[in-house]
């Protein structure tokens, strides 16, 4: 366990709710949701549990501050992607890409239902909209994407269909979906 005192107060603070979201992260990808306990993370951290209810109530707020981090981690992936391609279609394709990978590793049960009903993942779902939607709409507007459905309609249509990769146990599947998907994106001979 790395030394947590740092030199401010605040600083110390962020030190330690990192420290506990990263065990927390440990403990979900080695035992899932169910297996994160105060105990567990008061042993991986080094912190006593009585310190960790200075930082968190309870087990559930600190799953809800770990998803939190864990969407913002995975838009700010995404707008990388973004970034990163040349042309509208280019950076459509690879951020829908991308979203599909990040939807294949979904968890489930009711606690990730109840994670997922938060208002933090609402925050994260309008933006993950609007990344999307302002992508359609730079594809549209150079004739890669049609325009004959509202670009809301096609971001829902996008981003359900791809959540449909958690279902998918392959790399190929996955790509089959993505390039499905981006196949009912192209413009009709009507557009």
């Amino acid at each position: 366990m790395p030394r947590l005192w740092n030199d401010t107060i605040e600083a110390h603070r962020a030190a330690v709710r990192d420290a506990v979201l990263d065990a927390a992260a440990t403990l979900v990808g080695h035992h899932g949701l169910t297996g994160v306990t105060m105990s567990g993370i008061a042993e991986l951290t080094g912190i006593g549990r009585a310190t960790l209810y200075k930082y968190f109530p309870d087990v559930e707020a600190i799953l809800l501050a770990w998803h939190e981090r864990q969407l913002a981690q995975h838009l700010d992936h995404l707008s990388a992607i973004r970034d990163q391609a040349d042309s509208p279609s280019g950076r459509l394709h690879a951020v829908l890409a991308a979203y599909a990978r990040l939807s294949q590793h979904r968890h489930g049960g009711d606690l990730a239902a109840a994670l997922h009903r938060s208002e933090h993942t609402a925050d994260a779902h309008a933006r993950l909209h609007m990344l999307v939607r302002d992508l359609l709409a730079d594809a549209a507007e150079v004739g890669q994407v049609r325009a004959d459905v509202p670009p809301d309609e096609l971001v829902a249509f996008c981003l359900h269909a791809l959540t449909a990769s958690s279902t998918l146990a392959s790399d190929d599947a996955l790509q089959r979906l993505v390039t499905l998907t981006l196949t009912a994106l192209k413009p009709t001979t009507a557009d």
